[in-house]
């Protein structure tokens, strides 16, 4: 069987209460072996726990502060997940989900940069690649990446939404490039930015429960659907789909150890 791996799935979130047990059966049924859960902000931490314990075989986890959850109690917010890292640290692959979002939000963009450096401490301190949120931030991100204090960070830009000359920077900082649904959608600039990306640079996603790839956009989306984003990759690199499994899982392991 060809499989695969998730590298961005929430199925701890609320969405998948009702159906998690099932669907991870499906899902592992399906040859998708290993998903990357990341965490959201402090009120996610129990749930995600509970997930990766519940299914240490495939479930793998990563613990940080998402953007959007950087409001006036962010300090609280990051001193609950450096806690929870620091004291488990055994028990996370990677920092993440972090970033900077001026899509949603960019009231708190200031408090955005100050969480988002402490968690590249952070990354660097416990030695850990880091999953990156860039929506409408992407060169803000990687301008401070390029600082000389960081340049031992490694991860993925998790979604990745960037023009051809951003992709080219990112990477040149030796990062990977999550690819999801969008892949698949009719108006994608995807497939066209990726003729110049080697899948060795690849990492395939989902974004569990959101951005569905078609024919299912608008649904729920679970991680069985890396298959329909890797047939798109598969197609628009002209690999074949064993191929693209074996590299894509070698870059999983590369970057987090799995």
């Amino acid at each position: 069987m060809i499989t695969f791996t998730d590298t961005h799935s929430h199925i701890f979130i609320e969405d998948f209460d009702d159906d998690r047990a099932e669907m991870i059966k499906n899902i592992v049924d399906a040859g998708i072996i290993k998903m990357i859960l990341p965490n959201i902000d402090k009120d996610s931490i129990h749930q995600l726990k509970s997930t990766l314990c519940d299914y240490p075989e495939y479930c793998f986890g990563a613990m940080g502060l998402h953007p959007t959850s950087v409001k006036e109690d962010y300090k609280e917010q990051l001193q609950a997940i450096e806690e929870e890292l620091f004291l488990n640290k055994d028990k996370y692959i990677a920092i993440g989900e972090i970033g900077l979002d001026l899509y949603w939000e960019k009231t708190y963009f200031e408090q955005q940069v100050e969480v988002l450096r402490k968690q590249f401490d952070w990354a660097l301190e416990l030695k850990l690649p880091i999953i990156i949120h860039s929506r409408k931030s992407e060169d803000h991100i990687i301008n401070i990446i390029r600082d000389k204090k960081y340049s031992d960070l490694r991860g993925v830009f998790h979604c990745w939404p960037g023009s051809k000359e951003q992709t080219k920077r990112v990477l040149d900082l030796g990062f990977y490039l999550g690819i999801g649904g969008v892949v698949t959608y009719k108006n994608s600039s995807l497939p066209e930015l990726l003729q110049d990306v080697n899948i060795e640079s690849i990492l395939l996603e989902t974004d569990s429960p959101y951005l569905s790839p078609v024919p299912f956009r608008g649904k729920r989306n679970d991680s069985r659907n890396i298959l329909l984003i890797a047939e798109k990759v598969s197609e628009t690199k002209g690999v074949s789909m064993e191929h693209l499994s074996e590299v894509t899982n070698a870059n999983v392991k590369k970057l987090f150890g799995i």
